[in-house]
């Protein structure tokens, strides 16, 4: 049996998520706990016995990049697989060299479902043709990596809470950090990206399809 938690805030898109698992699973997938926020699922996951977190990147608070973070720390052996309405080529590759076990599109069917979260509950990442595609073409140093894809991981957490509007202080408030530290990640990132404001950064993600507009 496989034990797993739901995080995202669309009541409509957990029951979903809940509905093809109990029709494709056969029984074998548990849906241990369902959280609207990553500061509700941190506090499920202190007491639940969970094997496999499905974490939307879009979230309420702490985005799912802050989320995929903590959860790795304070749980390295539960296995992330990220939830995302952005197609394999926004985010992917990032986040899984960010440390998720896998990527998978909240269009997905039942079957891809189950099949994702029993291939990363056995300890191997699950990608997507897609996705694997273009994970081989940046290993390959192919010419269509993006900027965005050079980010660490903390300056991808400020990146899209810059391009979502966020100013510096708020972003240290909520990261916990100093406004010296997030003006330094800010000046790197503008820096890879190859941007001068925040005005830029934000055209920058909603060109290429990081943020909803």
């Amino acid at each position: 049996m496989t034990r797993v938690g739901i995080v995202d805030d669309h009541s409509i898109v957990r029951a979903g998520f809940r509905e093809m698992l109990e029709s494709h699973a056969e029984g074998a997938v548990q849906v241990v706990f369902e959280a609207a926020s990553g500061e509700e699922a941190l506090e499920n996951l202190k007491d639940a016995d969970c094997d496999v977190l499905l974490l939307d990147i879009s979230l309420p608070g702490k985005s799912g990049i802050d989320i995929l973070q903590q959860v790795r720390q304070c749980h390295p052996d539960m296995r992330v697989l990220m939830l995302s309405s952005y197609p394999e080529d926004r985010y992917a590759s990032a986040l899984i060299r960010h440390g998720a076990h896998g990527y998978l599109c909240k269009d997905c069917d039942g079957k891809n479902l189950v099949k994702a979260i029993r291939t990363v509950a056995r300890g191997r990442r699950y990608l997507s043709t897609k996705a694997a595609h273009i994970l081989a073409e940046e290993v390959a140093g192919g010419a269509g990596k993006q900027p965005h894809h050079l980010l660490s991981e903390r300056e991808l957490q400020v990146f899209t809470r810059l391009a979502h509007g966020d100013s510096v202080t708020q972003i240290a408030r909520n990261l916990n950090l100093s406004v010296k530290t997030i003006s330094t990640y800010r000046s790197r990132l503008l820096d890879k990206i190859g941007v001068s404001s925040n005005a830029e950064l934000a055209t920058y993600a909603v060109r290429n399809g990081l943020i909803d507009t």
